[in-house]
């Protein structure tokens, strides 16, 4: 399987081919509970994570939820 380049956060980033939005996330580590995700400017609903996939060249902004006071 090959890679393809997408930017997450403004930033170039090699992932392999094939993956959805949701395996996206796991493989950068990220818990999915806390998130919020944006694909070529959309808010993409979590219900739908797993039946997104990610093109090359897409453009994702990710934002993590922070608990405090």
């Amino acid at each position: 399987m090959s890679n393809i380049e997408v930017f997450i956060n403004g930033e170039a980033r090699e992932v392999p081919e094939g993956l959805n939005l949701l395996g996206l996330l796991e493989l950068l580590g990220l818990d999915p509970a806390r998130l919020a995700v944006e694909l070529n400017r959309n808010i993409v609903k979590r219900d739908a994570w797993a039946a997104t996939p990610i093109e090359p060249e897409a453009r994702l902004e990710i934002v993590q939820f922070v608990g405090g006071g």
